[in-house]
């Protein structure tokens, strides 16, 4: 088991974390962290986790040779971790029927969450009516806008959809909105966060959620090469799926770790959402972390193509991994993310998620300076289906 990251205290990983919340929530947070000991220490829980997984989301995805997108950049070897294989179409299912477990376990029968891309709050309405939960989730209206499938989907699986019309109306508003609602309702809602952000517990509960897909990468890279990747790329927003496919492999230290955050339109602040190029240390909605801010403080405007990827900050664990060297971060443009879902859907079949691209657009920059020994391993953590709309237009495939 893989322990290197793990906080040095209590919600803390180095000097980042923590919990930064009203005193109304402390004892919803304190309650949360007990649930979630006791259920890890049960062989009960993982038993009903595990078979979710396997029988309801589709685990284990498949780890997929992309012969046909390496041959076409030279260099290595390529590989494709399938998460956009799972049902709801992304990775974000394995941590919310993990959280519904424990909401059913705490006794709590309304959840609550925040979406940018949809994606989560796809997986949330969808756990929610697997257990016959009542399920708000807040949305920012661009995200709405943007997102629109993904909004009809969670109204279908019996979710209310509340907009946010408040600040930049994306992923950050929401949240607001979502902890507004929890110190409201605290007693009978369990707020279900979808990424490894904000107050402890939620970076570690979330990363452990989500460390299947590391642990079953590990072992079909094993299996399909003999050993271990040269690299393994991830999109980075607020960090989930990167933390996911990074954690089994952060003791190897040959492997790289390389995130990918949104370079959007330009390196101006309030154009992108690159948090390690342009972020400073900063307290955002429960944790201590990097954050875009401007002179006086204030959280800029973000912006990315990808919905899922204009967060303001990232995850503590992931600004202790930046710190130690352990993982390397860099970013790819609005430009570079829609070329890279155009390459890989015709030379593979497989429309990523714009978030995703972002990943393949940096394999797509590396491939080619590697040995054709050396192996990528890059996270395809969803599929574009959400974003057609987006790509109709950007790629312009009306053929008008």
């Amino acid at each position: 088991m893989a322990t290197t990251a793990a906080p040095s205290v209590a919600g803390r990983f180095g000097p980042w974390g923590g919990r930064y919340v009203p005193e109304t929530l402390v004892a919803a947070l304190d309650e949360l962290e007990q649930a979630y000991a006791e259920a890890q220490a049960d062989p009960d829980f993982h038993v009903k986790l595990d078979a979710l997984l396997r029988d309801y989301a589709g685990r284990p995805t498949p780890l997929y040779h992309a012969a046909r997108l390496s041959e076409s950049l030279g260099g290595a070897r390529i590989y494709l971790k399938r998460e956009d294989l799972l049902h709801t179409g992304a990775h974000k299912i394995n941590n919310c029927l993990g959280q519904a477990l424990l909401a059913v376990r705490m006794g709590k029968r309304r959840i609550i969450a925040e979406t940018g891309a949809g994606q989560h709050g796809v997986a949330t309405a969808t756990v929610c009516a697997l257990f016959g939960l009542e399920c708000v989730v807040y949305m920012g209206e661009e995200d709405m806008r943007r997102q629109e499938l993904n909004v009809y989907r969670m109204r279908l699986l019996g979710a209310e959809v509340r907009g946010v019309s408040s600040g930049s109306r994306t992923l950050k508003d929401a949240i607001n909105e979502a902890m507004r609602d929890w110190v409201t309702n605290v007693r009978t809602t369990h707020y279900l966060l979808g990424s490894v952000l904000g107050a402890h517990p939620y970076p570690t509960m979330v990363r452990d959620f989500h460390r299947v897909i590391s642990r079953e990468a590990r072992a079909q890279i094993i299996e399909k090469e003999g050993r271990l990747p040269t690299a393994i790329i991830a999109c980075v927003g607020g960090g989930s799926n990167a933390i996911g496919v990074f954690y089994e492999f952060i003791p190897d230290k040959e492997v790289r770790l390389i995130g990918v955050e949104a370079g959007g339109r330009s390196p101006k602040l309030g154009e992108h959402a690159a948090r390690f190029s342009g972020g400073a240390p900063g307290v955002l909605q429960g944790t201590y972390s990097y954050v875009l801010q401007d002179e006086d403080g204030q959280i800029a405007l973000t912006h990315s193509v990808s919905a899922g990827l204009d967060y303001a900050s990232i995850g503590p664990e992931h600004a202790a991994l930046h710190d130690s060297g352990r993982a390397e971060y860099t970013s790819a443009t609005d430009a570079e993310a829609l070329d890279a879902t155009l390459r890989l859907a015709r030379t593979e079949g497989i429309i990523p998620a714009l978030e995703s691209a972002h990943a393949v657009a940096e394999c797509i920059r590396l491939a080619p300076k590697l040995k054709p020994q050396e192996i990528l391993l890059v996270n395809i953590s969803g599929r574009g289906d959400k974003d057609m709309g987006i790509l109709t237009r950007e790629l312009k495939l009306t053929g008008a």
